[in-house]
């Protein structure tokens, strides 16, 4: 082995630790909102999270989002629609892993005096694009055309990620004894916990027995494991912890963050049993001086019940194998173990990308919602992102200041 090879593994540096903070929190609209694009809600929540933070769009010197996957330099669009100049941006493209990676962009950012006020954003408008007709609507693809496989895939059933993730729910399942029963538990706590936000999408309740009786989309998925079709877009504003002191909101401490990517494939060794959340919530544990153990609310991407089990299991909430034990516990309900996604989630809010974890992570942490709403005592938050064709992952550590 050469001396690169046998390098040690750079990790986040702990001097980052508590640098920075999030000021400022918002959403656009959320579910159905037609005659909108996904740029009109990307600035709405922008807008909102800066009124949150009791700042000007002229205070903000960095833009990092991720855009709809047909957008061009993304950032630019929506710097232009703020009238920023922005010293420091960039459009993200890993998925539903970007949104957390934009936010670790913006602590390195303000550490080396690249910016010092960062907006990071996500938006997409899939709702209104995917019912915009009929033929839209029963394809229900939200790439575009172009951006679709043509061979070894769809002429054989294979289609979307519906069914590549339920082949990871299958593998599970014959491993470990996972049941669609230990799948419903996530759908009906996180529908639980919709019901008590006014913002979500889904507001009728849903039961066990509903869950079993929601149309097969992909084997073993129903319609209630599958996340949402939404128009939604949400922001953070990113600062300095000493100039998150003199804002409007209690600044939310930026505590750790890690990234890994299984780039050698879904299908490939273990990696849809054992997700890249693994490595990237070891780092960000190391980063902020923190265990599993410390956590007191998840707010994990759910773009299908399973991944969230696994993922539990790769943070290590429980062991390998012993997430569908861990879910019908009761522990992801409020007053449970370990609530999470108390919105709703992406199967019962609104479905965008995992943006709306972040959110919600930094509004537990502010301790500002109604009893009903708030994990009591919660002091840390982990949010996690997955996407960029199943192997992309990232996880954000946050801390009440």
């Amino acid at each position: 082995m050469n001396a690169f090879t046998q390098s040690p593994q750079i990790e986040p540096s702990r001097e980052l630790r508590d640098t920075c903070a999030i000021v400022g929190t918002a959403t656009s609209r959320l579910g159905k909102v037609p005659g909108t694009s996904s740029l009109d809600l990307m600035v709405e929540a922008i807008r909102n999270a800066l009124d949150d933070a009791g700042l000007k769009a002229s205070d903000v010197d960095g833009v990092l989002c991720r855009g709809p996957d047909d957008s061009y330099s993304h950032h630019q669009l929506v710097a232009e629609r703020l009238g920023v100049n922005a010293r420091f941006s960039t459009t993200l493209t890993n998925g539903g892993a970007s949104q957390i990676m934009s936010v670790a962009l913006a602590v390195m950012a303000i550490r080396f005096g690249m910016a010092n006020t960062v907006v990071c954003g996500f938006a997409r408008d899939t709702w209104s694009r995917t019912h915009a007709n009929e033929e839209v609507r029963v394809r229900n693809e939200t790439r575009p055309e172009s951006m679709l496989a043509r061979e070894f895939g769809p002429e054989y059933g294979y289609y979307g990620a519906t069914a590549a993730h339920a082949f990871g729910a299958t593998r599970h399942m014959h491993l470990y004894g996972t049941t669609r029963d230990h799948f419903g538990e996530i759908a009906v706590a996180f529908r639980e916990h919709a019901l008590r936000n006014p913002q979500a999408q889904m507001k009728k309740p849903l039961t066990m027995a509903d869950y079993h009786a929601g149309r097969l989309i992909v084997a073993p998925f129903g319609i209630y494991d599958c996340s949402l079709r939404s128009d939604a877009a949400g922001a953070v504003i990113v600062t300095s912890a000493a100039r998150a002191k003199d804002l409007r909101q209690p600044p939310v401490l930026i505590k750790g963050f890690g990234t890994h990517n299984n780039t050698r494939g879904w299908f490939a060794d273990d990696n849809m049993v054992v997700t890249a959340a693994k490595q990237a919530g070891e780092a960000a544990y190391r980063m902020a001086g923190l265990g599993p153990q410390d956590v007191d609310t998840a707010q994990i991407y759910d773009c299908f019940t399973y991944m969230v089990l696994t993922q539990l299991e790769d943070y290590g909430f429980c062991k390998k194998g012993e997430g569908g034990p861990f879910v019908a516990s009761g522990a992801l309900r409020l007053g449970g173990a370990l609530p999470c996604n108390t919105s709703g989630g992406q199967l019962s809010e609104s479905h965008c990308e995992g943006m709306l974890q972040i959110v919600e992570g930094v509004r537990q942490m502010r301790h500002t919602y109604p009893d009903h709403r708030q994990v009591k005592d919660a002091e840390i938050a982990l949010i996690s992102g997955h996407g960029g064709n199943q192997v992309c992952h990232s996880t954000l550590i946050l801390g009440r200041a």
